[in-house]
Order: C-alpha cells, then sequence, then structure tokens
C-alpha cells in the first residue's frame, strides 16, 4: 500500500472535464507513445457480491485539460487476481470507455469465488493503472466472524486535506461505505486544497459536474482509500446542490430537472457502482441492499430523489430553514416522504426478510429528533427542515417498521451534519428501536463545540456530540458485538494530520442501545 501511495504522491492532479454526449463509438486503442498516463484519476471498486465486484476507472490524460481528450472511445483492458503480483489470474476482459460516459468504465466481474480478497488493474496501450485491492461478499449461509467497516461523507475541497482517507487506507477495512457529499458543487479549481474557501464556479452542466469529480478524484489521498477496499455509496445533496428535495431546489429554478439529471450522470461516471438498466438520468435508482453473509445486511438509501419538498421555506426560496413546529404546519402532514412510497416499501421488505445478525440502515443525514430550543410540550420546538426533524411523519414510519418488522440488531449509519453523534432512536419513555453512529465529515466545517454540548441537553436521547474535529468511523462488526469508533484528526487543515480515537461504544446483540466504552 505505501508503495501505491508513493506512485499516486508523483501524479500531479486536479480537474477540469468536457462535456461527453452522443452516440456509442466503435473502440480502439490510444496511440503507442504519446506520453501521457491516462489513469490519472485512479481506480476504485465497489458494490460487493458473493460472486462478483464492479471495477472503476476513467481515461483522462491531463485533468486541468479535459476538453482535449479525443471524441473517440477506448479499448481498456482489465485483469483480476488472486494475489498481488497477477500470477494467478481469476479473470480478464476489454472494456470501452466510450465519451458519452467521459470515458469512464465499469466492469461487472461475475464468477468470483465468495468471501475473499481479489487484485484488479487497467492497462491502455502500455499503460497499466495502479493496483487496487477489492473482495467479494461472503456466501450468503456463511457467519464471517468479523467485518471491518470505514464510514465516511462530506468531503468539501475547499475546507481542509483529505488526510482521513490516509487513515481509512491504513486502516486496512474490509469496506467502506460513503453516505454522502462525495463533492461540493463550488469552489475554485486548483491543484492543492485552498487554505480558505471561496465561492466560485458553482456546477450546473454535465461539463462541470465532471470537472468537479475530476479535481476532487485527483486526490492521492482518496485514491488510496479506494484502492484499499471495496465501497458501497449513496449521495446526499451536494453532489446536484445545497439542500434540494426531489426537483425543487434553493432558487425554485424552473430547468432544475435537467441540472439533476447532468449530476446523476456524473455521479455515475465516477462511482463503482452497479445501477439498474435505465433509460436516462432523469430517475436513477440507487438504493441497494447488501448482505455480508449472515453477519450483516446494509439498506442503502437515498433521502433526496424522492422526498417531498422541505416544508415552510423562506419566501421566494426552496430548500432548508429552521422553523418552530407550532409555525408549521405542514411538518405534521403524514402524506409528506422522505424516501418516497416505493422505497419505503422496499426497505420494509428488506427488513422484514433479513436473516442477518445485523441491519445497517446506511442513509444520509441525522435521524434522532434535534431540537433547537428546550421542548416544554409535544407541539414546542425549533426545528431544520432538511433532516428527518423535517419529515417527522415518515421517520416514525421508518421506525414503526423497524419495529414490526422485528429485524435484528437494526442501527442507523448517519452523514451530513458534519458532526459525530451517538443516539438511541424510538419514543420517549420507551426502549429503544435502534441504535445512531452519525460519523462527522471528511473535512466540511461544523458549529463549534460548545453549540454542541447545549444540543446534548436539549435532547437527552443523544448521548454524545463531538463536532469540533473532523474524520470518520471505524467499526469493528462481530456476530455478538459492534465496536464504533469517532476518529478524529488533529487538524484538518495539514497534509500529514494525525488521527486519535475521539469516543468507542459497543452494541452487544440482542440488547438494544448502546454503552460507551
Amino acid at each position: 500500500m505505501q508503495r501505491r501511495v508513493l506512485l499516486l504522491n508523483t501524479l500531479r492532479l486536479a480537474g477540469l472535464a468536457a462535456v461527453g454526449a452522443g452516440l456509442v463509438l466503435p473502440a480502439r486503442s490510444a496511440p503507442r507513445g504519446n506520453g501521457k498516463y491516462p489513469f490519472v484519476l485512479g481506480v476504485a471498486s465497489g458494490s460487493p457480491l458473493p460472486d462478483s465486484v464492479v471495477l472503476w476507472t476513467r481515461i483522462l490524460y491531463d485533468p486541468l485539460n479535459a476538453a482535449a481528450m479525443p471524441e473517440t472511445a477506448f479499448t481498456v483492458r482489465w485483469e483480476v487476481a488472486e494475489d498481488e503480483a497477477f500470477r494467478n489470474i481469476a479473470a480478464h476482459g476489454t472494456a470501452n470507455a466510450l465519451p458519452a460516459l467521459a470515458h469512464s468504465v465499469h466492469v461487472d466481474v461475475k464468477g468470483l469465488r465468495p468471501g475473499r480478497w481479489y487484485w484488479y488493474r487497467f492497462m491502455l496501450d502500455d499503460a497499466v493503472s495502479p493496483v487496487g485491492r477489492t473482495r467479494t461478499a461472503p456466501g450468503t449461509l456463511e457467519m464471517p466472524g468479523a467485518l471491518k467497516l470505514a464510514v465516511a461523507s462530506c468531503q468539501h475541497w475547499e475546507f481542509g486535506y483529505y488526510a482521513a482517507h490516509r487513515h481509512i487506507a491504513a486502516a486496512a477495512p474490509d469496506l467502506v461505505a460513503f453516505l454522502g457529499d462525495y463533492i461540493y458543487e463550488w469552489g475554485a479549481y486548483q491543484l492543492e486544497h485552498p487554505q480558505r474557501a471561496v465561492r466560485r464556479d458553482e456546477s450546473f452542466t454535465l461539463a462541470d459536474y465532471r470537472a468537479r469529480y475530476a479535481q476532487y478524484k485527483s486526490d492521492p489521498d482518496l485514491q488510496a482509500a479506494h484502492l484499499a477496499a471495496p465501497w458501497i455509496v449513496t449521495w446526499d445533496d451536494h453532489e446536484v446542490a445545497n439542500d434540494y428535495g426531489g426537483l425543487r431546489d434553493e432558487l425554485l429554478s424552473p430547468d432544475f430537472a435537467a441540472r439533476r439529471a447532468a449530476a446523476y450522470q456524473a455521479w455515475y461516471e465516477h462511482q463503482p457502482v452497479r445501477l439498474p438498466a435505465a433509460g436516462g438520468f432523469d430517475d436513477v435508482r440507487i438504493y441497494q441492499r447488501y448482505d455480508w453473509g449472515r453477519l450483516a445486511r446494509f439498506h442503502v438509501l437515498d433521502n433526496r430523489q424522492y422526498r417531498s419538498p422541505q416544508a415552510c421555506p423562506r419566501p421566494g426560496r426552496g430548500g432548508s430553514a429552521s422553523v418552530y413546529r407550532a409555525a408549521c404546519a405542514a411538518l405534521a402532514d403524514p402524506e409528506r416522504t422522505m424516501l418516497g412510497p416505493h422505497q419505503e416499501s422496499w426497505l420494509a421488505d428488506g427488513l422484514k426478510t433479513a436473516r442477518t445478525r445485523w441491519n445497517f440502515i446506511a442513509q444520509q443525514t441525522l435521524m434522532a429528533q434535534s431540537s433547537q430550543v428546550p421542548l416544554r410540550q409535544a407541539t414546542d420546538g425549533r426545528f431544520w427542515t432538511d433532516g428527518w426533524d423535517g419529515y417527522p411523519a415518515a421517520r416514525q414510519r421508518l421506525l414503526d417498521t423497524l419495529r414490526s418488522s422485528k429485524a435484528a440488531n437494526p442501527i442507523v449509519l448517519s452523514g451530513d451534519v458534519h458532526t459525530f453523534y451517538a443516539a438511541e432512536l424510538g419514543a420517549q419513555d420507551a426502549p429503544a428501536v435502534a441504535t445512531e453512529f452519525c460519523g462527522t465529515s471528511i473535512t466540511s466545517s461544523s458549529r463549534p463545540q460548545s453549540r454542541t454540548e447545549e444540543y446534548l441537553k436539549i435532547n437527552p436521547h443523544i448521548k454524545y456530540g463531538r463536532s469540533d474535529r473532523r474524520g470518520f468511523m471505524l467499526m469493528d462488526i462481530r456476530p455478538e458485538r459492534t465496536m464504533v469508533l469517532f476518529q478524529g484528526l488533529e487538524n484538518v487543515r495539514k497534509k500529514a494530520s494525525g488521527i486519535g480515537t475521539l469516543a468507542s461504544f459497543a452494541v452487544d446483540a440482542g440488547k438494544p442501545g448502546f454503552v460507551l466504552s
């Protein structure tokens, strides 16, 4: 891994990409000897099943001038091996990198053995990509002894270095779950993470979003985290626009549907995901479930695409607001949804049929109620409408589903709010129906810790909160117990920042709630 990171650090990478549209073109090999390295954005794997995994790369010679890419397709070779030296090839083939999809490559490698590590690489002419490590999920009847999971979200380029990803790679997880805000839609294009945020160059078109992904994926530490293990991913708002809900954005833009479709396409072009066949990117189903043998089921949600727009926005605007419950009757509307009826039904079925020891709800934002003022009566309270607090009826339906499904040991994994939280979910004065662990951001800024301490006093079901540190969650999942570590960087503004454990928690199988260990 150190050799790979060293290789990546020698590459000068950053981003501007061009529009890729048009018909599927015949593939051809790149000319020999052009002196340009085509894998500057690295490689990645994800969506692991017992017999398959998705491999990803994108052919791009110069992220600062993607418009120079030819409007032709390339034939890319790929190999999967049982050893890092590629002596025992398990699978191989070719794939077309098409300009219509920004010369991205998605290979769904099938016929692999369950529950084992593999190594993979891509080749274009005489250029060879970095070597990635991936693994398949265990067989459906297997009970693995352990699963090491890293959970991350919210990596705004403008607010610090990706040292957390370096530490994720060093932790050598079996799996990484990324819960949204992989990119942010604005910021200056430059090789280095800036020392201060500059709000400019907001993304609106397919070319804009491709450029943003090229910038973010140029980072060597992010590439190293992708090399270390397969990822399962979902999106949040900033992959498109701040606080959008369904087909409504903050500006109430009449052409927002086209912008969203462009952003969805760029997300697909840059993630190692397996999507159902679709005719376009206007509506892209990304909610999926992954079983890790009989140990864990991951229900990966999409709480952006199908949600009702936020209640009681500011006059003339869309997006979120902080509102008093008594002054916003729409909050109580039982028809309002965060997931949409089809996804709610899908989740209920997945929970009901789960036979795994643990059930993880991997989703975007804090689910625990987080009032901003002390509650004196049931109709009181001031709430932020972009999170689950803005959809209380939908949240209650989900909690009721968890309870009625009798799914074993549910744990909600959350991001978005740039704060570490540990909470117990359920009605007041009743046993918890689920445990929630919310991770802080990779870089994105948050509120002062003093304000978070006030939130903890107001919301006693949230047992822990830490907003002054950036980092990720590291989990050790075993049949009898799940351990959760909140890993916090010393200084997100330093490339070489160290990291430490801020808090650790234990959840025992069969016992709702957690203990601070």
